[in-house]
């Protein structure tokens, strides 16, 4: 008798040890998202990567059960948001919606406002857009050959427009211009939407901007598409050449995604990777991005970390390669 009541208590215990060392119930964990998540956009509405945030928003709104908030935050060239994220609290419900602009301002200035590679951690990328070359119509130009010739036959008179110094679209707007051997001046906005109205207007001459902004002007004919920068054709502008055509060795990185705070715990920046991969793959999204030739990439958040240190590993020589930095 004694011995079976010895027994049974050792197998207790043991059973008590087991129930202990096991993991606690889904219920038990914490739960994601517990009331809205503010996505932060470094860009005013209507910008390349305001349009991305809200398709991406559309579906996860409706995967959590939670409103998802677009809070536009424009200003030096996307600074203002990408320091305002880094310093939120860092429990997945405030999120930074970035495009390269982010990692370029990371390396352009001598002293920048924020560490890439320590301030934040990656959750994931979106996915790359299509850069249209546009020029008002009034400027005369249809191919970027023509721009190029007319360029070198005005130096230093033609006028361009970006998001803001520093901005994606400036760095990839250096770029063609050094790839093309021109000299033009910069004109900087708060964001795309500024800047295309400008071109529309007549009083810039050229720009080189994202598809989802730029479409509707460019179907309404108030400016003129010249080329597109991507790796295929969009399938809303078809005839429209790719700037490789003219510029065989052009190049640029481009991204659209998603980090977060450093210190937000790791099982919610996988959930959060994995919900925008799941809502990546709604038809009615993809066909929309589509449209304005965007191409979905989602990535696990140890590749896109990766991606963050081959951007700023790359950027950093890029800055330098085009005068907007010294070595």
């Amino acid at each position: 008798m004694h011995a079976s009541h010895s027994a049974l208590s050792t197998a207790v215990i043991a059973a008590g040890f087991i129930v202990a060392a096991m993991p606690l119930p889904a219920q038990a964990q914490e739960k994601f998202p517990t009331r809205p998540v503010r996505i932060v956009v470094g860009f005013t509405p209507g910008s390349a990567t305001d349009i991305t945030a809200r398709l991406v928003a559309s579906k996860l709104g409706d995967i959590w059960g939670q409103s998802i908030v677009i809070d536009n935050r424009s200003g030096a060239g996307g600074q203002l948001a990408t320091v305002m994220v880094a310093n939120a609290t860092p429990d997945g419900h405030t999120l930074l919606m970035i495009s390269t602009a982010m990692v370029i301002n990371s390396v352009l200035p001598e002293k920048p406002l924020y560490n890439l590679l320590k301030d934040f951690t990656g959750v994931t990328q979106i996915g790359t857009v299509t850069t249209a070359v546009i020029a008002t119509p009034t400027l005369g130009v249809k191919s970027v050959k023509e721009l190029i010739a007319l360029a070198h036959e005005r130096p230093g008179k033609l006028l361009f427009g970006t998001s803001g110094a520093g901005s994606g679209t400036h760095i990839t707007s250096a770029r063609f211009n050094a790839a093309a051997g021109i000299k033009t001046v910069h004109v900087a906005f708060k964001g795309l939407p500024e800047a295309l109205i400008e071109i529309a207007a007549g009083r810039l001459n050229y720009g080189l901007i994202s598809l989802g902004p730029a479409l509707p002007f460019i179907q309404n004919q108030r400016v003129v598409a010249l080329a597109q920068i991507a790796a295929k054709r969009a399938a809303a502008l078809p005839d429209v050449p790719l700037i490789t055509e003219a510029l065989p060795s052009f190049e640029r990185d481009t991204t659209h995604a998603i980090i977060a705070p450093a210190a937000t715990p790791r099982a919610i920046v996988n959930q959060i990777s994995k919900d925008i991969a799941r809502a990546l793959e709604f038809p009615d999204l993809r066909e929309r991005m589509a449209a304005i030739g965007f191409e979905p990439a989602p990535m696990t958040p140890e590749e896109h970390n990766q991606q963050l240190r081959r951007l700023h590993e790359s950027l950093a020589k890029v800055v330098v390669a085009i005068g907007l930095r010294a070595p």
